[in-house]
């Protein structure tokens, strides 16, 4: 039922996401998701918020650790576009459709996957050469682009945002961590 909901939640959003459409994508019985989610709605969406927050931040960190920052910021866009596409583009963000929904803990959840992506980003530029405090003020800047950009890529029904957001982010990642910037070339640096 967490899985369902997450997917439903991609695709539709918070409130367009009933108790009847989890039932009936996963297969589950009517009597379970009184059982298991006494709750109600709230509880279901908070846990499913809260699964889609781990699943995702536990893949941010693997991407991070093999990669400097804008490496691995090309490896999450590859991932995102993939996913983009595979959806047709109607396949967002469950955290943010998390933390744009109308139940208050599923947004607190979200609130939270945030932050833990904030400092995971962050960690990642300390460790390429970047002053902790620049870090996290650009690590929020990451978050939001990459966000904001998917958001876009979503609407627009194009993956070219975030490339572009993508492009850019891995640029200011370079300037705080002292790394020459490779697209531009060595004599006008």
């Amino acid at each position: 039922m967490i899985r369902s909901a997450i997917e439903l939640i991609r695709r539709r959003g918070v409130a367009a996401t009933s108790f009847a459409d989890v039932l009936a994508d996963s297969g589950a019985p009517r009597g379970s998701v009184y059982h298991h989610f006494p709750g109600g709605k709230p509880q279901l969406v908070e846990e499913a918020t809260r699964g889609a927050a781990e699943h995702l931040s536990a893949g941010m960190a693997r991407v991070l650790e093999a990669s400097d920052a804008p490496g691995a910021l090309r490896a999450l866009a590859g991932l995102w576009r993939r996913g983009l596409e595979a959806g047709d583009y109607a396949v967002g963000c469950p955290i943010v459709a998390a933390a744009l929904g109308t139940e208050r803990c599923a947004r607190d959840v979200a609130g939270t996957a945030f932050e833990t992506w904030r400092d995971l980003i962050a960690d990642r530029l300390v460790a390429d050469g970047a002053e902790r405090r620049r870090a996290r003020s650009v690590a929020m800047l990451v978050v939001g682009g990459l966000e904001g950009a998917l958001v876009i890529a979503q609407a627009q029904r194009t993956s070219a945002p975030l490339d572009e957001a993508v492009e850019e982010l891995s640029i200011l990642c370079r300037s705080v961590t002292g790394s020459p910037n490779p697209t531009v070339p060595a004599d006008e640096r």
